[in-house]
Order: structure tokens, then C-alpha cells, then sequence
């Protein structure tokens, strides 16, 4: 499979993006890449990265939601290729409204499955399409961050930029990689 991706200075830092030409299949953080490629190739299978100049005009779609248009990329198609479970929790999380946040309970519940909060988040750390896919919407019980792949201080970065209420307990968070499977 072939993906063409492009990179794009942003207020959070350098975003890494990957599509199929029709669909948005990854996009990720500076530092990550190796993230991005494991989750991509978890996903897809063999994959090859072909530099190209803003595939699917991504740039401008998350220029005006770093601008404070949050519902511009309700549009942008994805095609992430998970199981059956996982498609349901990431086709949940792009019901949630920029502002809004769910427990990873209500998630569970929203898909059906409400004895499985920590398969949702085991989903979420898997999700190949930060952002777009907004796995940064759910928190954990009483409303505390939880967990983030690009770090608790860019979930709270971007829950600040959508308006979302919620413990911001990122303070003395640092931004770690995630370390790569073995």
C-alpha cells in the first residue's frame, strides 16, 4: 500500500500526516514517528511513505482548527482499518463534539459493550489518526486527563482549544515517546 505524507508546523508542534489519496489514514506528533509507523503497519500491513505536497489539503483543514474552527474536521474522511471494536470506539469518538468530552464508560456504553471501558482505551492507544479521530476527548473517571500517546500536556493543550471542561492535572507532565514494540 502506498501513502503519501506531508508534515505541518503547527501550535503543537511539528503534525506528521499520511493518506491513500482518498482517505486519511495516519496522522501523528513530532517525535512520533516511529509510532506512526508501527500503528500504520498494525493496521495495513507493508506500507511504503511517499513525500507529496499536502495530500488532501490537510494543511488548511487543521490551519483553521488550530484557528478555532473545530468542526472542520468533521469532513475529513478516514479510513483507519481496526477491528470490529475498534472501528466502533474510533466512529464513536467523532460523535463527540468539540468542547464536549465522554468517560472511557460512556464510550463503552455509547458502542454497546459497557463492561469495557479499558478495551475503549486500549483502542484509543491505538488509534492511528490523532486529532481528526479525537481519542483526546476522553478522560477518565471524574473527569482527570488519563492517558495521551502524545503526552498529557498536548490532550490538555488541545481540550483548552476546544473549550472542554476538565482536571487538568498535565502540569508536571513530561512529553514522552512511547517506546516501540519489541
Amino acid at each position: 500500500m502506498l501513502l503519501h505524507y506531508d508534515e505541518l508546523n503547527s501550535p503543537v508542534g511539528r503534525i506528521l500526516f499520511a493518506s491513500d489519496g482518498e482517505r486519511l489514514c495516519a496522522l501523528d506528533y513530532e517525535g512520533y514517528e516511529e509510532r506512526m509507523a508501527r500503528l500504520v503497519a498494525h493496521h495495513f500491513g507493508r506500507v511504503e511513505f511517499q513525500k507529496a505536497s499536502d495530500p488532501m489539503g490537510l494543511k488548511c483543514v487543521l490551519e483553521k482548527y488550530f484557528a478555532g474552527d473545530l468542526h472542520v474536521l468533521d469532513a475529513v474522511p478516514v479510513r483507519t482499518h481496526g477491528s470490529a471494536f475498534q472501528e466502533a470506539v474510533w466512529r464513536a469518538l467523532r460523535t463527540i463534539p468539540p468542547g464536549e468530552t465522554r468517560s472511557y464508560g460512556k464510550v463503552a456504553a455509547r458502542i454497546h459493550h459497557p463492561d469495557a471501558p479499558r478495551a475503549v482505551g486500549h483502542a484509543n492507544s491505538l488509534n492511528p489518526i490523532a486529532i481528526i479521530v479525537p481519542c483526546h476527548r476522553v478522560l477518565a473517571g471524574g473527569s482527570a486527563l488519563g492517558g495521551y500517546g502524545g503526552g498529557l500536556p498536548l490532550k490538555a493543550f488541545l481540550l483548552r482549544l476546544e473549550g472542554a471542561e476538565f482536571q487538568d492535572d498535565s502540569a508536571n507532565q513530561q512529553r514522552q515517546p512511547l517506546l516501540a514494540f519489541s
